[in-house]
């Protein structure tokens, strides 16, 4: 199994290139566990024709027991992707990255690793912050390698430096390892010289460069994936590129483990 999580600034294509990369993965012949971290629980609607599955946080919410069924809170989508959504609290109510704890706890209680046996497990966690329950996917046991998405502005390089930052923090800890930058090209000036800089500096690399292509807006607008709208277009065969440049990363590494997730590694 590889855990993989995947950070990046709001607003950065993030989602909908881990999207497209679960779809990627499962046409390769992979289970694939795409776990949304983001308290907008919008990680996986491209997965379900733009409709947004419930969240883990909505369904404790309403239970007083704190109990979960597996068919409640894991959906398998019509393109054969596993998805979760962990959610966030009311706004101004609490801990957004505790919603990710939840979804941990939540997930090993109904046993979901060990029914779905997914090869790939693919975190989207917000990289704007890094702090408490968002940098969980980071922590042993939770993801073996993180990838940083950007593109060459400003915003989106700083968001990645502080990403970076926060791994070499937990470097001597055993937990994840920044294992690449993937390019989503924006077409700034200097954008390929600017993010060479920023892997140059966190002693990393770009695996991959994504173009800008309309083929992205297009599969949006219908709601669905590039891999699963236009299986034939060049954009769907970059992204399948990405999946293959991705999965030689991760194979590569001496650091992918098999590592049960325990509710007792969940604290914070």
């Amino acid at each position: 199994m590889y855990r993989i999580a995947i950070y990046g600034k709001g607003g950065i294509g993030k989602s909908t290139t881990i999207s497209n990369l679960a779809s990627a993965f499962v046409q390769k012949g992979l289970t694939v566990l795409q776990i949304g971290c983001d308290p907008k629980a919008d990680s996986t609607i491209y997965h379900h024709n733009g409709r947004s599955i419930q969240s883990v946080l909505d369904i404790l919410r309403s239970r007083a027991d704190g109990k979960v069924r597996f068919e409640e809170i894991v959906h398998r989508a019509p393109s054969g992707v596993w998805c979760v959504e962990a959610g966030g609290p009311s706004p101004g109510t609490g801990c957004a990255g505790r919603g990710i704890v939840a979804t941990f706890e939540a997930l090993t209680s109904v046993r979901a690793f060990e029914i779905i046996q997914p090869d790939i497990v693919l975190f989207d966690v917000l990289g704007d912050v890094v702090c408490g329950g968002f940098a969980m996917p980071i922590r042993k046991g939770y993801a073996d390698h993180v990838f940083i998405v950007t593109s060459g502005e400003n915003m989106a390089i700083y968001a990645a430096g502080n990403i970076a930052q926060a791994i070499k923090n937990f470097k001597n800890r055993g937990y994840a390892k920044l294992s690449g930058i993937i390019l989503n090209r924006r077409n700034v000036q200097n954008e390929v010289e600017k993010v060479q800089e920023l892997a140059q500096a966190c002693d990393s690399e770009i695996i991959y460069q994504l173009p800008r292509s309309s083929t992205v807006q297009q599969a949006e607008e219908l709601q669905s994936t590039v891999v699963d709208a236009f299986p034939q277009s060049s954009m769907a065969n970059e992204y399948m590129q990405l999946a293959d440049a991705l999965l030689t990363k991760v194979q590569a590494s001496k650091t992918n483990r098999v590592i049960p997730i325990q509710t007792q590694d969940l604290g914070m």
